[in-house]
Parts: C-alpha cells; structure tokens; sequence
C-alpha cells in the first residue's frame, strides 16, 4: 500500500472563510489527503451535517477513505472530476450546498512519489493523470502536438518565455527518439534555455512540467466550469473558498467572483436596468489570503498559494 500524505493549505483560514455549522452539508472538491474535510466534518457532522468528499485520484480517494472512517456517515467519497459535481450531486439527491472548498493543483503526494511523472526530479513515465484512467498523458502531448500547439501550452499554461525554443527542440528531440520519461523531458528543456538565463529559484523545467499538467488534466476548463456550478448550488449565506497555486488559475477564481459579484451592467445613460442582473455574491477577500511565514516554514509550498472567498446573496430579498 502506498502511503499518501499532503499537507493542507491554509485550514485555519478557510473554516474561518467557510464557516462550518453543525447539519450543514459541504463540498470538498479536491479532497486530496482529505485535511480540509475532517476539519469541516468536525464542525457540521453534529445534527446530521455532511462534508462530500470529490477526487479523481483513486489512490488518493482511498487513503482519505481510511482517514475519514471515523466520521462514518458525515463524510461521502465520490470518484471524479470536481467539474462534473452536479452530475454527482445529483446522483446523491443534493439540490443545494452550505459551502464549499476548492484546493487546486497537484498534491505533495503526486509530486514527491515521482512514479506519476509530475515531477522533473525523479525519473519515471511521462504520464502527469491526475485520474490514472484518463486518456491523453503527457506523452502523448510531447510525441504528436503540432510544434506550434506545444508551443501555445507552454505559452500560455506556463507562462514560459522560452516557449518556442523548448517547442523546437521538444520536435527536434522526438525525431531521433520518442520521448517517454520525465527526465528525458527535463534534459531537452534544459537544453533549450541557455543555462546563463537560468532562474536562482526556480528550475528551468517548472513551467513547462506545469504547462503540460493542466493541458493533460485540462485543469483550467475544469476548474471555471465546476466553481460556477458550485456557486450556482450555493444557498443563500452559504460560502465559497478557493486556493490557487499559479497566476492562470487564480485570475479565473478572480473573474468569476467578480462577474457573479456584479450586479446591473447597463450603460449609464439608460434610464432603467434592462438587463436584469443581480449580484449573486459578494466577495469576502478584497485582496487574497496568503499563508503565515509560520505556516511557509512548516510547507515550503505554502508561499504561492491564494485564498479568495465569497458568499451567496439572498436573489429574492
């Protein structure tokens, strides 16, 4: 049995954001080690309260399982994609939520196992699922992308200025020889970046490896079609709390609470509202939560993560 650990971001934080209360039903849409859920299911699992647990790791799924036996009933574990949750919440008879939790991006687990091929340390398949029975892995990417669509990911999910030369010699590489490791990736890209422009703190990989994760997870698609259906299944005074890790994600956790935080968006010069627009929610975090020094010491991947926090309106008040 594989031992699957990961620290919680932030939990003091967000039950401060979230709010727990006893009978309240909540989402955990990353469960992940499943930290953030036995927090929550301390606090709503008296008076028939409930945490739902969504992975699509089945090997994390089953070691929060083994975590979470004592909360019995007050915690439910479904396998999938956090973007499908009115699928699962329907499954379970749930029409509306008291709140709920999003802790984004890939686990301590699934970077430091190495076997997943999320990270450039550690040589092993290049594979990067999240969900083992997903089709495309990052192999695939790397071996059958057009060069300027391999290109755009690293552009684009990445942030990489050196995009189109890691594209060119990815290209280059995979004419001489099909590239199925992680360090076989991590060599080419080494290669691209003129090692006198190499960044102190961050390994010449990290972006690419990053760029390549979301578009094989599509972590993004994911991530704005599953906030919006969380929001939309919110009851009235039932809270939201979102932890990004890169800049991508954290721009559409922003967009999102902000287009359902506003309200008519009619050109002033029109006399009455024909738009009909209501605020949805309103935003809790004016600027984004980020974890204590104390906290950046105890889990060094802390320092880039982002909290944001909303609460559903009243729309019939």
């Amino acid at each position: 049995m594989t031992s699957f650990h990961h620290l919680s971001v932030m939990p003091d934080e967000v039950i401060a954001l979230l709010q727990p209360r006893p009978g309240g039903i909540y989402l955990d849409g990353t469960l992940g080690g499943g930290g953030h859920t036995a927090l929550i299911a301390e606090l709503c699992g008296p008076g028939n309260g409930m945490v739902i647990g969504i992975d699509q790791d089945q090997e994390a799924l089953e070691a929060a399982g083994r975590r979470l036996a004592e909360f019995g009933p007050a915690v439910r574990l479904v396998h999938g994609n956090f973007a499908e949750l009115d699928r699962h919440l329907d499954a379970m008879g749930i029409a509306a939520l008291d709140g709920f939790i999003l802790d984004l991006g890939v686990s301590s687990h699934q970077l430091d196992s190495g076997a997943r091929g999320f990270s450039f340390q550690q040589d092993a398949p290049l594979d990067m699922r999240m969900d083992a029975g997903g089709a495309e892995t990052a192999a695939d990417l790397v071996n059958e992308l057009p060069e300027q669509e391999l290109e755009r990911i690293i552009r684009d999910y990445g942030e990489e200025r050196w995009a189109k030369r890691i594209a060119a010699f990815i290209v280059k590489a995979r004419g001489e020889q099909t590239i199925l490791t992680t360090l076989q990736l991590t060599d080419i890209i080494k290669g691209a970046i003129p090692k006198a422009k190499w960044e102190e703190r961050i390994h010449p990989a990290t972006r690419t490896f990053q760029a390549l994760r979301i578009a094989v997870n599509r972590e993004l698609e994911s991530l704005e079609q599953g906030l919006r259906a969380a929001l939309d299944r919110l009851k009235p005074g039932g809270r939201a709390a979102v932890i990004s890790f890169h800049s991508l994600e954290d721009r559409i956790v922003k967009h999102i609470f902000r287009e359902y935080a506003t309200g008519c968006t009619c050109p002033r010069q029109f006399p009455v509202c024909v738009c009909g627009q209501k605020p949805r929610v309103r935003v809790l975090t004016s600027r984004p939560v980020t974890a204590s020094e104390a906290e950046i010491d105890r889990n060094p991947r802390a320092r880039s993560a982002k909290l944001r926090g909303a609460e559903k309106l009243n729309l019939s008040a």
